[in-house]
């Protein structure tokens, strides 16, 4: 599974004034949020400047303001957009019906190996990254990023709880903090596979958490 929206295609837009249609302000409010995932996805908060995003889009420094409020306003519309994003991702493969619990979440992991593949590995989950600046972080976005996690949680949690209630796992497992254990372990074995170019750090860290399930 991908780990980041597909790359934008936008057209660059000619510099100027923003566009007076609602229309046009939408599409070059879109565009910027894309290009923001793309460059979050690969880099930190801190690191990304505001005149690399609007260069991608063709849009003036001057008209950033016109769309966003602030750097942070743009940040936490990032944060909302990624996490939109990749909890439908989550539900493709955890409501599955068709495959038994566990091996959904498998299915979750082989594909979020395969997406980084596709980019070699620069880019890696737009909200972990995030998570990492937390001490230059505003506490508004800390705290979205902290919301963002617990649903993560919730999603893998009920995914558990089915493989549970299937007998793939012990009755009285605790699906809740497992799935806060797989959430804190994923997150580094991305930070992990990125620093090393590889998914093999996904496979180990799935490998370790699945054989420690209690059945």
């Amino acid at each position: 599974m991908d780990l980041q929206p597909p790359a934008s295609n936008t057209t660059p837009r000619r510099r100027g004034r923003p566009p007076k249609s609602a229309n046009g302000f939408s599409e070059t409010r879109e565009a910027l949020l894309r290009a923001g995932v793309e460059v979050l996805t690969e880099k930190g908060f801190s690191a990304t400047g505001i005149d690399q995003i609007l260069s991608r889009v063709g849009v003036p420094k001057g008209s950033f303001y016109h769309f966003f409020s602030s750097k942070e306003a743009f940040g936490s519309a990032l944060i909302e957009r990624y996490a939109g994003y990749f909890a439908r991702k989550l539900d493709r493969f955890l409501l599955d019906d068709s495959q038994p619990p566990l091996q959904r979440l498998r299915n979750f992991v082989a594909d979020a190996g395969g997406g980084m593949a596709r980019f070699e590995f620069r880019r890696g989950c737009l909200v972990g990254n995030l998570g990492q600046e937390t001490a230059s972080l505003p506490d508004t976005l800390r705290q979205q990023l902290a919301a963002v996690f617990a649903d993560w949680e919730e999603r893998v949690a009920a995914c558990l709880e089915a493989a549970r209630s299937d007998g793939a796992i012990a009755a009285d497992a605790d699906c809740q903090r497992l799935a806060n254990c797989f959430w804190i372990g994923w997150e580094g074995a991305v930070l992990r596979a990125k620093l090393e170019a590889s998914s093999r750090p996904l496979e180990v860290f799935a490998d370790f958490f699945f054989a420690g399930l209690p059945r």
